[in-house]
């Protein structure tokens, strides 16, 4: 694991990936990433996975200096930490066809 990359998820939702989706794994997953600091658990999992599969196509030591910064200021501002009336994310049920 690292410290910038896709957050993991759970084991069981591997099989709920499109082919696209499952791009996140070319990279080691990260305590922060490009979602997180898009709207953390504010966005649909379908963002969250556009945010990571957009991540691993242009990962650089920049681009996660970007990340870190962003991630220090959301952090310190507490923006997005949960999903309107939720406490938390709702649980991923795959991409809707």
């Amino acid at each position: 694991m690292s410290f910038i990359g896709p957050r993991p998820l759970l084991p069981e939702y591997l099989s709920l990936y499109t082919p696209q989706q499952a791009h996140r794994h070319d990279v080691k997953p990260g305590i922060t990433g490009w979602a997180q600091i898009n709207g953390r658990n504010a966005i649909s999992w379908e963002e969250k996975f556009r945010y990571d599969v957009e991540y691993v196509n242009n990962v650089s030591f920049l681009f996660d200096l970007k990340i870190c910064f962003f991630t220090l200021k959301k952090v310190f501002k507490r923006e997005g930490i949960s999903q309107e009336g939720e406490a938390t994310m709702e649980r991923y049920m795959g991409t809707s066809k």
